[in-house]
């Protein structure tokens, strides 16, 4: 084997080159994150709505010793409590060793993914087939939301407030709903538009029945007999939609990709496989110098806005009632506190390269992406992370032999986007962006590699292990 030359020598000490994470990775741990993996995708599998997730983790962390946060109590080091939001977004805390004086650690990942949403008046019906109407939920292609199979996951209020919940599509044998689309012998005018036009958000309207009510000739019979179905099934009648939460999700599974089996496609990644990681973390950390906050949130895709997202008040209240439980003020544990906002970066895509730059973009293998800030043309709404702050944690992910990279979202003005991390810094927090790279974001079906989603576990871990 030939040495290294001095110029070699000298541009490893010097340059910035992130390698593949395989290389940084122990005996034994290649193996390590395909079982992490394996467990990764049972859980996208279960939890594709933000009420299906809060509820797995809720009872996972019932399992592993957490317990509902109470006010009144006094907490010890290594006491585990939840706080659940509205059935939508959950809070983990660890209570560690130093008193919250000196803060806490707090990671927090969204659980909202794009999707299709029914409206509240949905079902009607044209030429004799039953088609719900929607409105999209976060950031979509819609003309990728076409001739896919969907399954319907959500939750419905009878009039007696009586609550239904919905899975149906995700199971053997049950019914697939689709939006359809126009053959390309007829698609003369749809396909002269430009993409973003070609589909229009009001048609985006999906396909639930075709056999009319018994015999009977009279109207909207089709729609009839899918009410008489429901009512069957669920005990509701149509006025109850009015008072329904109703989400169409792709009806895939999370599958291995590529002959290695080294990524997985899956529905949800973004946010998913940022929390799933962070829950994990949590339970992993064993009496933490400082009080660990994993926060599970609500409402990214859509801004952060309503009650159950980050730009509410509920993990300022958190905060301000675990600091009274030691005679603090929330204000001064706030100021105190260090954040990891666990939201994914686009991984760079060889297939369309004019949109990244390569000396700023992330790549798949590479590790989990620090990205110092996310905004969009001037960096328009977006947490610019401290420099003391980066370095910091690039130190910690050194020490604890975690694959990182630095990453942008793009080209200075390609667009952009945003993540939670402005609405934690707000509150005086210093925050940085950490996440997983992702292929074909925001599209139904996305890609993550599996070093990544392990290397995100290690981070977080060693995060709230600090």
């Amino acid at each position: 084997m030939c040495e290294k030359t001095q110029a070699e020598t000298l541009k490893e000490e010097l340059f910035y080159s992130p390698e593949h994470a395989s290389y940084l990775c122990d005996d034994g741990e290649t193996e390590a994150a395909d079982a992490f993996c394996e467990k990764y995708k049972d859980f996208l599998n279960t939890c594709k709505t933000e009420r299906e997730t809060t509820a797995f983790v809720k009872a996972l962390a019932e399992k592993e010793g957490f317990v509902p946060f109470d006010p009144k109590a006094s907490y010890k080091a290594g006491d585990k409590v939840y706080s659940e939001i509205r059935s939508k977004a959950l809070i983990l805390c660890v209570f560690g060793r130093k008193g919250l004086e000196n803060g806490a650690k707090i990671v927090a990942s969204h659980i909202d993914s794009p999707r299709l949403d029914l409206k509240p008046n949905p079902l009607y019906e044209d030429t004799e087939l039953a088609l719900f109407k929607t409105h999209y939920y976060g950031g979509i292609k819609k003309y990728q939301w076409t001739a896919i199979p969907l399954s319907l996951h959500g939750v419905i209020f009878r009039k007696d407030g009586t609550k239904v919940e919905v899975c149906l599509g995700e199971d053997d044998g049950d019914p697939k709903f689709v939006v359809t689309d126009l053959l390309p012998h007829l698609d003369k005018k749809q396909a002269s538009k430009p993409l973003e036009e070609a589909i229009l958000g009001e048609n985006l309207n999906i396909l639930v029945g075709s056999r009319p009510f018994a015999k009977d000739k009279c109207s909207e019979a089709v729609k009839l007999n899918i009410m008489k179905l429901l009512n069957e099934k669920y005990g509701i009648v149509e006025a109850d939609f009015l008072s329904a939460e109703l989400e169409m999700v792709p009806a895939f599974k999370a599958v291995d990709i590529g002959f290695d089996r080294s990524m997985i496609g899956a529905y949800g990644h973004d946010d998913k496989v940022c929390a799933y990681p962070s829950v994990m973390a949590a339970f992993a950390a064993k009496s933490p110098e400082y009080t660990g906050v994993t926060v599970i949130t609500d409402k990214e895709e859509t801004g952060s806005d309503g009650n159950t997202g980050l730009n509410s008040a509920y993990l300022k209240h958190f905060i301000a009632d675990i600091a009274a439980t030691q005679g603090l003020k929330g204000r001064d544990v706030l100021r105190a506190s260090e954040c990891l906002s666990a939201d994914v970066n686009a991984g760079f895509d060889p297939t369309y390269p004019s949109v990244h730059d390569k000396l700023n973009a992330a790549y798949i293998n590479k590790g989990i992406v620090v990205t110092k800030y996310t905004g969009s043309r001037g960096k328009g709404g977006t947490n610019d992370a401290n420099a003391e702050y980066v370095a910091k944690i690039h130190r910690l992910f050194n020490d604890g032999k975690v694959a990182w990279q630095t990453g942008e979202l793009g080209k200075v003005d390609e667009g952009g986007g945003g993540t939670v991390a402005k609405y934690i810094a707000n509150l005086g927090v210093e925050v940085v962006d950490v996440g997983v790279p992702v292929l074909s974001m925001h599209a139904p079906f996305e890609v993550v590699a599996k070093y990544d989603v392990y290397m995100a576990f290690k981070g977080f871990k060693a995060f709230l292990e600090q």
